[in-house]
């Protein structure tokens, strides 16, 4: 049976009231600023990401994903690790990521080394992507799903190291302060190569018998077996980031070999 019961996890509802409201100050202090700089597109990018990521934890999904089905949870941990992270980053592309932090709230933060430094560490591209790769298969090893399945507290981390990997990775893949610390060949590169290890973790689902004794008694809907519904987590990851990460990998390929081209024809 599928439920339908919402948990309403004040958690969750308070980050995502404190994203809208931090997007909000800024896209009317830049408003203020220059009417053009404050781009409604990006805004309904980055609403739709709150809105999905909030989604994820507190509607129905939530229960289908942690008593019910592993494609359940496969989808929900998608969207919680990459397609909000994705919209959330497109959303502050350009100068409205300068205004996100109000100034009293800036101002010491930036004075502070420890988190400069933590900033810098993070959002070096190794470390991105070391997080985002950790990340996605660390949770994934069947005593450490069960764990977190078994305790919120640990389930929450989950979440979060999901969450800031994503973050992470598609900062390094969108760019959106402009800080060109990879050029887009190398962008595409990176992308591939999260592709390439995202595909291989798939595989290894595929290949897998039934990994996850969570889900072994569980009463599945829509005919679904303990091993088909490990395959369809498999086949939906896969998917998932073929038009993700694929898609983001072909579209800066190409720009890159705009740039070669226009090199070579100077």
């Amino acid at each position: 049976m599928i439920p339908r019961t919402w948990s309403w996890d004040p958690a969750a509802l308070a980050a995502a009231g404190v994203a809208v409201a931090l997007y909000a100050q800024a896209f009317v202090r830049l408003r203020r600023r220059n009417p053009r700089l404050a781009d409604f597109g990006n805004a309904l990018l980055f609403l739709t990401g709150v809105a999905l990521g909030t989604l994820a934890v507190v509607s129905p999904l939530d229960t289908l994903a942690e008593e019910t089905l592993l494609s359940a949870h496969m989808a929900q941990h998608l969207v919680i690790g990459d397609l909000a992270p994705l919209l959330l980053v497109l959303g502050v592309r350009g100068p409205i990521c300068v205004f996100l932090l109000p100034a009293p709230v800036l101002r010491p933060l930036a004075r502070s080394r420890p988190v400069r430094a933590t900033v810098d560490a993070l959002l070096q591209p190794a470390v991105s992507f070391a997080v985002w790769a950790i990340a996605l298969s660390a949770w994934h090893v069947p005593r450490a799903y069960g764990l977190a399945l078994d305790h919120p507290a640990v389930h929450l981390l989950e979440h979060a190291s999901l969450f800031l990997g994503g973050l992470l990775f598609w900062i390094q893949i969108v760019d959106p302060a402009r800080r060109h610390r990879l050029s887009p060949g190398r962008r595409a590169a990176f992308a591939a190569g999260a592709l390439a290890a995202s595909t291989a973790l798939g595989e290894v689902l595929l290949a897998a018998a039934p990994l996850y004794p969570h889900y072994a008694q569980a009463d599945r809907p829509f005919g679904l077996t303990y091993a088909s519904d490990q395959n369809r987590a498999a086949l939906l990851m896969m998917l998932e980031q073929v038009a993700t990460l694929g898609v983001a990998a072909a579209l800066l390929l190409w720009s890159h070999v705009e740039t070669l081209e226009r090199k070579l024809a100077t």
